[in-house]
């Protein structure tokens, strides 16, 4: 879909519930900043960031031989008012290639679709494919309720006409149209003595652990990767997120750090003269003129954000953006110095800010995930390169009200999945999940860091991103990840051990 970008705050186009794909074109693509009036946008909870797909080397990608299925899934799995007996397609993929056989209760591993479409998954999730022969494993993929293929009503226009339709989209939903898809895929393929491992990143890592948690006798366990699941109800500070993207920034150049801090100031007051915004436009080489300073202000928190967040190897985006910006001559300017950070990331495009783009329809789905249950506080304090924007639940909660006709419940994660105390309350019944986390990557705030008992284990590296470790290996890899993997999967051939030990036992 082609759609123009736009400089206005996210949710002020968020014109009706009754025209989604219109509320789609006008939907920002940036959105994993914070506006300049409103701290209603969450960032992208995704393995790959949408700019980083398209700058993905084609050689890292892994051949799929992965078939396409559909599951009738129920509609409502916690209610039995006749509309809950309603029906729709889901989507999973399964690539037999390396499946052992149900004679030999080969394992499976499933990964649990997040807040996109499933295609690509194969590709990007290359630690299944890369691990699955030393496993003979099965792989399951499975997609998420209305995101791809797996919509509702038969057809998005119905699926996202309104908050009556748009209800059944939640996370509870989904790990039930998980468990339902897997007893159907083992009952199929009459392995029923094969265990199941489920894995899943960002989001998908949230509900990895949440269907390990609720569903302890479908899976023998789950790896999540970069799985914030202390960002809900202030258990983590609101500011941690930001925090992270500075610190990361002022890690790799504190002259960066500074150039970056003082640009706010320097965006405001040219801004403020006789003809500024077409000064900034053309200095930002915009592709249409700004009409506003914000929408400037807006590109360069997407920017700074998604390259903390995916500052991965060998590319590394923070010392990309960070060897522009410092190596700018020393004739330049605080806001010339920043236009040289943003060449050194994205490249000598022809224009930037304003233009048109590819915006994701998926990103109208996360937002009214973020506007029903995923509220995560996330705000930012006044010692970072940021400009201060507390987070207002208040206002937030308003927007949501406004634009979705249903107010937030943002207690509603830790009631039913729990959270505080979770080093006291899961040691008590939890039992193999594996926590990994990148320190590099701002949600990595929001995991879980500390081992919590024996097979409940965090495994973090300083150096790592979000969901790095999930993705596939390459020759360019740097040990410390190697290592990381390696631990992964160790942990998880254990489990299946220890699996068959105890069926032989029971048996």
């Amino acid at each position: 879909m082609k759609c123009k970008e736009t400089s206005k705050p996210i949710f002020s186009f968020f014109v009706s519930m009754e025209h989604p794909l219109l509320l789609l074109c006008t939907f920002l693509i940036f959105s994993t900043y914070l506006t300049t009036t409103h701290s209603l946008t969450i960032p992208r909870l995704s393995p790959i960031s949408e700019w980083e797909k398209t700058l993905q080397d084609p050689t890292t990608f892994v051949a799929s031989d992965a078939k396409e299925f559909y599951y009738n899934q129920t509609l409502d799995h916690f209610n039995y008012r006749p509309e809950s007996y309603t029906t729709f397609q889901q989507r999973y993929l399964i690539d037999f290639k390396y499946w052992g056989g149900a004679d030999s209760s080969a394992p499976i591993f499933a990964y649990l679709g997040a807040e996109e479409a499933l295609d690509n998954a194969p590709s990007n999730i290359g630690f299944l494919t890369d691990n699955a022969a030393s496993f003979n494993a099965l792989l399951v993929y499975i997609e998420h309720r209305y995101y791809g293929k797996s919509i509702p009503f038969g057809s998005r226009e119905e699926a996202f006409k309104n908050a009556s339709t748009i209800g059944y989209f939640n996370s509870a939903q989904a790990i039930a149209d998980y468990a339902e898809v897997l007893i159907h895929i083992k009952k199929t393929l009459h392995a029923k003595k094969s265990p199941i491992i489920v894995l899943g990143g960002s989001y998908g890592g949230m509900l990895a652990t949440w269907f390990r948690l609720k569903y302890p006798h479908l899976t023998i366990g789950a790896l999540a990767s970069s799985a914030p699941i202390l960002y809900f109800d202030y258990i983590t500070p609101p500011n941690s997120y930001y925090d992270v993207v500075t610190r990361d920034f002022r890690e790799a150049s504190e002259t960066c750090y500074e150039t970056i801090r003082k640009s706010w100031s320097e965006i405001d007051r040219v801004a403020s003269q006789p003809n500024g915004l077409s000064i900034l436009s053309h200095i930002f080489n915009t592709c249409n003129p700004l009409n506003n300073s914000s929408s400037l202000k807006d590109y360069l928190y997407f920017l700074y954000t998604i390259a903390a967040q995916y500052n991965r190897p060998p590319r590394y985006p923070v010392s990309e953006i960070c060897s522009g910006i410092d190596g700018a001559s020393s004739e330049s300017n605080i806001l010339s110095k920043i236009y040289a950070g943003l060449v050194a990331y994205r490249g000598n495009t022809t224009c930037r800010v304003n233009g048109p783009s590819n915006v994701s329809e998926t990103n109208f789905g996360w937002t009214w995930q973020t506007c029903s249950e995923f509220v995560i506080p996330i705000g930012i304090g006044n010692n970072t390169m940021f400009e201060p924007k507390p987070f207002s639940l208040k206002l937030y909660a308003n927007e949501c009200k406004k634009h979705f006709g249903v107010l937030p419940r943002p207690h509603w994660i830790t009631t039913y999945y729990g959270g505080y105390d979770i080093k006291l309350v899961l040691k008590r019944f939890g039992s193999n999940i594996i926590f990994s986390n990148g320190l590099k990557d701002p949600y990595s705030s929001g995991g879980v860091l500390d081992n919590i008992s024996e097979n409940l284990i965090a495994l973090h590296t300083v150096n790592g991103s979000h969901c790095l470790d999930i993705l596939a290996e390459n020759k360019k890899d740097p040990e410390w990840l190697v290592e990381q993997r390696k631990k992964e999967v160790e942990i998880m051939k254990g489990w299946i051990s220890q699996y068959y030990s105890d069926f032989g036992a029971f048996k």
